[in-house]
C-alpha cells in the first residue's frame, strides 16, 4: 500500500519531534538507523552527513541542545553572505542553530526567522536563542509549502537539509519566491541525487525521512527554481551521502520586476 502525502508528513513530523525531545535531554537527536538527515554531534551513520557542517568556534558560541539538534547535511549560514539589517528566514528551523547563527551575523539592525511544523523543536529552539542570547528571532509555526510570512518581506531564505523532506516541493519553490522580495536570494544546502538516478533508485538508498528517498535531483533541482521565477541558479555537489546522493549547496536570486512594474 502506498504513503499518502499527509502520512509521509505525520512521520516527519513524529521522528523530528522524537529528535527534539532526545536533543532536550542530552542526547543525539538522530538515530544511528538512517532515519534522520544526521547530526553534527553524533557518531558513526547519524553524522555522516556532518562533513561541511559548523566549525569548532560556531559551535562553542551555541547552547549545547542546538547542536544536538542539528539534523542538517550543510551549513547554509556559510553560503548565504548574510549582511548587516537583512532578514532571513530559515525553513525548518529545527533546534534553531541557523536562526541563531543568522541572528548573529545580520545584526542587531537585521531579523531572523524560523518556520517549523514540530511544536517540540519550536519549544527548544525558543529555549535555544534565550541560552544563546539573541533577541532579533522569531520563530512560527507553520509548513513550509505555506510559509506564514507577507509577500516580499525577506532579503534572504536559507534552509538545511529540509526541501527534500517536503511532499510538494514546486510548492515550497513558489513560497519560497513569494516571500523574498525582487533581487532576494536563497542558500540552501539539501541532499540532491544524481541525474542518472530514478526516483525508484534514490528510494533504494535511503528512507524518506532520512532525506534520501524524497530528493530531487540535480536537474529537477535547477528546472524547479527556474519555473519558480529564480536566476543565477547553482546546484553544486560537496560531499557524497550514498552512492549517487550528496549533500549540496543550492542558490539563486529572484529575478527582479521588470522596469516601471
Amino acid at each position: 500500500m502506498s504513503t499518502t502525502a499527509d502520512e509521509l508528513r505525520e512521520e516527519v513530523r513524529q521522528r523530528y519531534a522524537e529528535a527534539a525531545t532526545k536533543a532536550s535531554g542530552g542526547g543525539c537527536g538522530c538515530n544511528d538507523d538512517g532515519s534522520c538527515c544526521g547530526n553534527v554531534c553524533c557518531e558513526g551513520e547519524a553524522g555522516k552527513f556532518g562533513e561541511t557542517l559548523y566549525d569548532a568556534e560556531q559551535r562553542g558560541d551555541l547552547p549545547a541542545a542546538a547542536t544536538l539538534a542539528s539534523l542538517g547535511c550543510g551549513n547554509p549560514t556559510a553560503v548565504a553572505d548574510l549582511r548587516a539589517g537583512e532578514t532571513v528566514l530559515d525553513l525548518g528551523s529545527g533546534g534553531g542553530i541557523d536562526v541563531i547563527l543568522s541572528a548573529k551575523r545580520v545584526g542587531p539592525t537585521g531579523t531572523a526567522y524560523g518556520v517549523d511544523m514540530t511544536d517540540e523543536m519550536l519549544a527548544l529552539a525558543q529555549r535555544n536563542a534565550r541560552d544563546a542570547g539573541v533577541t532579533n528571532v522569531h520563530f512560527l509555526k507553520g509548513v513550509i509549502e505555506q510559509i506564514p510570512l507577507p509577500a516580499a518581506s525577506v532579503d534572504v531564505v536559507i534552509s538545511n537539509c529540509v526541501i527534500n523532506l517536503s511532499t510538494d516541493k514546486p510548492a515550497v519553490l513558489k513560497e519560497i519566491a513569494r516571500v523574498l522580495k525582487p533581487g532576494g536570494r536563497i542558500g540552501v544546502s539539501d541532499v540532491v541525487a544524481e541525474d542518472r538516478l530514478s526516483p525508484g533508485d534514490r528510494a533504494t538508498r535511503g528512507s524518506y525521512v532520512g532525506c534520501i528517498a524524497g530528493a530531487l535531483s540535480q536537474s529537477e533541482y535547477e528546472a524547479g527554481l527556474e519555473a519558480a521565477g529564480f536566476e543565477q541558479i547553482s546546484v553544486e555537489f560537496t560531499h557524497e551521502v550514498a552512492d549517487g546522493m550528496h549533500g549540496a549547496i543550492v542558490k539563486a536570486v529572484k529575478a527582479s520586476e521588470p522596469a516601471g512594474a
